[in-house]
C-alpha cells in the first residue's frame, strides 16, 4: 500500500528513516548502485520528497503503527 512521506528522523546508526501517513517507518537509504537515493543526503533534498508515496510492506501486512521518535 503506497503511503506519503511525513517526515524523516536518523536511527542509531544515522541512516535516513522516512515517516509515512500511516505511522509505520521506512528506511530511505542512498546506497548505490543497489539503491540510488541521492535526495536523502541533503536536508533540501529530503523536504523535497515530503508526500512521496513509498510501498509500505508493514501496512500490506496489517502491522500496528511504528514508535515515532520525540
Amino acid at each position: 500500500m503506497e503511503q506519503a512521506i511525513t517526515g524523516y528522523h536518523q536511527d542509531e546508526e544515522n541512516h535516513w528513516v522516512a515517516q509515512l501517513a500511516c505511522g509505520h517507518n521506512q528506511h530511505v537509504r542512498h546506497n548505490p548502485p543497489w539503491t540510488n537515493r541521492p535526495w536523502v543526503i541533503t536536508e533540501a533534498g529530503r523536504q523535497d520528497k515530503l508526500g512521496l508515496k513509498l510501498n509500505c510492506k508493514k501496512c500490506d501486512e496489517g502491522a500496528p503503527p511504528d514508535h515515532q521518535p520525540r
